[in-house]
């Protein structure tokens, strides 16, 4: 078994603060952050009890190389990837929505649909759709950026309104999303995948907007097999997903949901490992690399190590 990371507790010199999110460890400095992937895994909005080896590392080299390949469309925050689970780049102020951008019927999406809803975040969906067909167009459907608890729905008119973002911003947003989407799904074409939807965020680092936190990881899209997806559709089978909806499903084969009173499943080095394995075909799939396990032998140290050689520059 290998080592993981369930949380860093590093002091680091010129250190403003420090913040814990479901994933990752994010330590501030004046003008930059550090940002460490941790292998924490959250499902139903819960943290599970035991860290998944390498998915940290999963999740960061992904971010980055996706990151790297849309930089000619949006500038973004990051400066350096000195270490496989950490990233370094500018402060942000960042946008209190996400932009979450859909080209086909899934997930939340489908679920409304189904309840009987023609219309998500103010924009109206097509009839006679069934679950996972495609859009016409891809839409947009932002959601506010929670604290804590649950993201919720809201439409472009209410942010406009209510002042969360200025128009003149929000446009640049939108045609960022667009962009963005549409160089995911190429990309996810030549490796024949369907990148189904997926979320940005953005911030401001003066008066310039930049990209922020990652994109196209199976932590934030869903992904299908291009292969067989016309046959799934037209028998009405499930689409075979690129995600972590395996976790979400055994979980709720556990009779786990995250409601009140539930108890999380046991997790097993079984389980475990093999939730390691899916994280590094995910991988393998999505960037059509072969996964370079770095070394976990005092994981912490190689990561403290890492992050102290670039602030001392």
């Amino acid at each position: 078994m290998s080592q993981a990371i369930k949380e860093t507790n590093f002091q680091f010199p010129g250190q403003q603060g420090f913040y814990k999110g479901k994933v990752r460890d994010v330590y501030i400095f004046e003008k930059e952050l550090v940002v460490v992937a941790s292998d924490r895994i959250s499902a139903f909005d819960v943290v599970l009890p035991k860290p998944i080896p390498f998915k940290g590392q999963v999740l960061n080299q992904i971010a980055a190389k996706f990151l790297a390949a849309t930089a000619d469309i949006v500038p973004n925050w990051v400066a350096a990837t000195p270490d496989p689970n950490v990233t370094i780049g500018k402060r942000c102020e960042p946008f209190k929505v996400e932009m979450v951008i859909r080209g086909y019927l899934s997930g939340h999406a489908a679920r409304e649909y189904k309840a009987g809803k023609r219309m998500i975040c103010g924009v109206p969906m097509p009839e006679g759709m069934k679950e996972n067909d495609r859009f016409p167009t891809p839409i947009i459907t932002p959601t506010t950026k929670a604290l804590e608890g649950h993201d919720e729905d809201i439409s472009k008119e209410d942010i406009l309104a209510k002042g969360i973002v200025s128009a003149e911003d929000y446009a640049v947003l939108e045609k960022y999303t667009r962009a963005l989407f549409q160089r995911g799904q190429e990309m996810a074409a030549e490796k024949g995948l369907i990148l189904v939807d997926t979320k940005y965020e953005f911030g401001k680092y003066g008066d310039q907007i930049f990209l922020i936190d990652e994109i196209h990881t199976p932590d934030s899209s869903r992904y299908f097999y291009a292969e067989g997806y016309e046959e799934n559709q037209e028998k009405n089978l499930p689409q075979k997903q690129l995600s972590k909806e395996f976790v979400r499903q055994w979980l709720i084969a556990n009779g786990f949901q995250g409601k009140e009173g539930q108890q999380v499943p046991e997790m097993t080095d079984e389980i475990v490992d093999s939730i390691s394995d899916r994280y590094i075909e995910l991988f393998e799939k999505i960037t059509g690399e072969k996964f370079q396990k770095a070394e976990t032998n005092q994981l912490e140290n190689r990561i403290e190590k890492a992050i102290n050689a670039y602030l001392s520059k």
